[in-house]
């Protein structure tokens, strides 16, 4: 019979395991109708394990930043794999993840979820930040002074620090356990974490504005800038197709992400790793939280992933025609209002069998 110590080790590794597949629930938070203002409304926020409740109560006025970000996760993720097979489906007025068992593997989604909600909530409380809603921060002061360039350095710079250092401590919170951290999906989501962060703080841009007489430019005052959250979303979707497969490896005292196939370059901080390889999601599989891709919308001309060929997954696909409504002829009336006639059409929808 096993020992004692073997069940234990056992137990912990699958609660360990269990915690990392589902370390993105606080995603949930994005449908929540409550608005947190008091310490009380921190435990009503569904998908929050205790250490992050207790990060909601000690930043009560935070919270409403997090979960704008978490609505701005989900809604990039769902543009960004608009046309794939997979196109970050949300089951998010039911109980569990918000996107069900897909991520419960260690895999490419999983790597790209895990990003895109980290920077997510680093964007949305860096913006909060400099728009004066937040009482502990506000634009990053230490940029300032004149630059080797010969501009000054002035209005209100985001504090993407703050941002992102809120980040790791709300989104990290599950990882971040002394055991936890040892598991290969642990170490996966807290470095996919990082990533996401890192390509927004990397990617942080300088605007300017010029003073002078008659626009000239006697002066001119600069300040840094996140690029807007869709410029994140497009470098994230790049990350995850040339994402890299890893498995866990102890160097020294030190247990890390190495790549699968040693013939491949070492990954960086800003690339995204995973452990599993993905379904097809051609089918409905409920055992993997694939919905299949009957009845998707397809591309009968391309030949690229939103194609009807590879969308449908070679089981072909149905044409049907809609009528579409839509204004047209439009003209500029003195003054001044625009007016235009409604047409109709008839336009071709191709649909995967």
């Amino acid at each position: 019979m096993p020992t004692l110590n073997v069940i234990l080790v056992f137990l912990l590794y699958a609660l360990v395991s269990t915690c990392s597949a589902t370390a993105n629930q606080w995603l949930r938070v994005a449908a929540s109708a409550v608005s947190v203002r008091t310490e009380d409304a921190c435990e009503k926020l569904h998908g929050l394990i205790s250490r992050q409740v207790q990060i909601c109560k000690r930043n009560v006025e935070v919270m409403d930043s997090v979960k704008e970000g978490a609505r701005m996760s989900i809604e990039e993720c769902q543009f960004q794999f608009r046309h794939r097979r997979w196109n970050c489906s949300t089951l998010i007025n039911r109980r569990g993840p918000v996107f069900g068992k897909v991520l419960e593997e260690g895999t490419r989604e999983a790597a790209f979820v895990h990003s895109i909600s980290a920077a997510g909530v680093a964007h949305a409380v860096t913006r909060a930040c400099s728009s004066g809603e937040l009482e502990r921060c506000g634009c990053d002061r230490t940029v300032r002074g004149t630059s080797p360039e010969g501009f000054q350095w002035a209005g209100c710079s985001d504090n993407v620090a703050f941002g992102s250092a809120f980040s790791q401590t709300f989104v990290d919170a599950r990882e971040r356990g002394r055991v936890a951290a040892t598991s290969s999906r642990a170490l996966m989501n807290l470095h996919n974490n990082e990533a996401g962060r890192r390509n927004l703080v990397d990617h942080m841009k300088t605007e300017c504005k010029c003073h002078g007489v008659s626009g000239s430019c006697e002066l001119k005052t600069c300040w840094r800038a996140m690029p807007p959250f869709r410029e994140v979303g497009a470098r994230l979707k790049e990350k995850f197709d040339g994402a890299t497969e890893v498995q866990q490896k102890k160097i020294g005292s030190r247990r890390e992400l190495v790549p699968l196939n040693s013939d491949f370059k070492p990954h960086s901080s800003s690339d995204l790793v995973y452990l599993d390889a993905s379904p097809d999601f051609c089918v409905r599989d409920t055992k993997v939280g694939s919905m299949g891709t009957v009845g998707r919308v397809c591309n009968k001309t391309s030949k690229a992933i939103d194609g009807c060929e590879l969308l449908c997954c070679g089981r072909g696909y149905n044409t049907h025609t809609r009528e579409v409504v839509e204004r047209c002829s439009c003209k500029f009336h003195w003054c001044c209002y625009v007016k235009c006639k409604t047409c109709r059409r008839t336009v071709e929808v191709h649909t995967c069998k």
